[in-house]
């Protein structure tokens, strides 16, 4: 079973966990599947997300959809997220 850790930086994490919440079918769509969630205990705005992978390449396409994009920037990432897939 295939994983991925996505780290990024968020403006309020509210704000940023309401838009997450929000686009969970968009996630499920493409196989990934939350396992943890985590908050840097330093840094609450520094968010680590370890999803659990079903299919690779749908979990990638969505990872570079413009959908994907465009939520990210409504809901407050800064730059771009750190993901890495692990097996």
């Amino acid at each position: 079973m295939e994983h991925l850790l996505i780290r990024h930086k968020v403006a309020d994490f509210k704000k940023w966990k309401e838009g997450y919440d929000g686009d969970l079918s968009h996630r499920q769509k493409a196989g990934l599947k939350e396992e943890k969630l985590m908050r840097n205990a330093d840094n609450p705005n520094d968010v680590l997300i370890l999803f659990e992978v079903a299919d690779r390449q749908r979990a990638e396409a969505f990872a570079k959809s413009p959908e994907l994009k465009s939520t990210m920037e409504k809901y407050g990432v800064q730059g771009a997220p750190d993901a890495v897939f692990l097996n």
